[in-house]
């Protein structure tokens, strides 16, 4: 039996995806990619976003809402870590170059929108 050929484009993922949260995982996608130089590809098995490196990854399995993960690609970078100003509040740091921005539903996104933007932009500063 042949195995299957994964699916590489994420047009393809989201039009085959059933997901409660489907409707806020189309917003922050739409706000990822407004970000200069964004560009979207599958990675991991899930939606992520690039400029010159891997930086934002969902994690569509989260138990509540859509969970998108912030990084700097797939491996660690030596150092101390990044700092990133988050005056909203969104991110919850999973290590010193890692974090995770959680959204409840669709309205929560539309009422982060400016914030979760802003964060993108000063996140791929980074990257």
């Amino acid at each position: 039996m042949a195995k299957q050929k994964p699916v590489d484009d994420v047009e393809s993922v989201l039009a085959t995806l059933e997901h409660p949260q489907k409707p806020a995982i189309l917003a922050i996608r739409e706000i990822l990619l407004a970000a200069p130089g964004v560009t979207e590809g599958v990675k991991w098995n899930a939606p992520s976003f690039r400029t010159t490196e891997w930086f934002a990854t969902f994690h569509l399995r989260a138990k509540a809402g859509v969970q998108m993960i912030l990084h700097l690609g797939a491996k660690a970078r030596a150092g101390d870590g990044i700092t990133v100003v988050d005056p909203g509040g969104l991110l919850t740091w999973l290590g010193k170059d890692r974090a995770s921005v959680t959204f409840a539903d669709a309205a929560d996104v539309a009422a982060k929108r400016e914030a979760f933007a802003a964060l993108i932009r000063r996140w791929i500063a980074h990257v």
